[in-house]
């Protein structure tokens, strides 16, 4: 496939899942003595397409997955799926970043390992810091809390599951 606008990039996502998509925005922002243009398309999808988005990402170009990120807004927590495509490519390179939002009473959602092998270890960080159940993940183990943290403790959460109690009774 050819190397797609920004805008193309978009409407290739909104033709193809429609309102499955809940909203986009196309940040540009120039950098540098030569002013270089930096394109970053944010797509805020339903839970439910997010792997056949990626698939549908993969169509364009395979895409490099940089990191998952998240946030806890309080009764939900969005994860932001950071990709790059034309990486590598000078001048070319455009950040595509899906996000999904999870509500609390239902933190699961699917692997990309299948399709994205190195999804594995932003996977199992999800996982650990905001108790995000990764769905069919190849591996599940703990990778960055000592085995001593407690289980249902999750560094990252912002409520009553966040690591606030813990944190204090070490000091007390």
């Amino acid at each position: 496939m050819k190397n797609l606008t920004p805008e193309e990039i978009v409407k290739y996502f909104t033709d193809t899942f429609g309102n499955r998509v809940r909203d986009t925005r196309i940040e540009k922002r120039t950098a540098g003595k030569r002013k270089k243009e930096f394109v970053n398309i944010w797509l805020n999808l339903e839970r439910e397409i997010l792997t056949k988005a990626v698939a549908h990402l993969s169509e364009i170009q395979f895409p490099h997955l940089a990191i998952i990120s998240g946030n806890d807004i309080g009764e939900s927590i969005f994860l932001n799926y950071h990709f790059s495509i034309y990486y590598g490519e000078r001048l070319r390179e455009i950040s595509v970043n899906f996000t999904v939002e999870l509500p609390k009473s239902d933190l699961t959602v699917e692997s990309l390992c299948h399709l994205i092998p190195g999804a594995l270890i932003t996977e199992r960080e999800i996982q650990e810091m905001f108790g995000v159940t990764v769905e069919n993940i190849p591996d599940d183990r703990r990778i960055f809390l000592p085995d001593g943290f407690p289980k249902d403790v999750y560094p990252w959460r912002k409520d009553e599951k966040g690591p606030q109690k813990v944190v204090r009774d070490m000091y007390d």
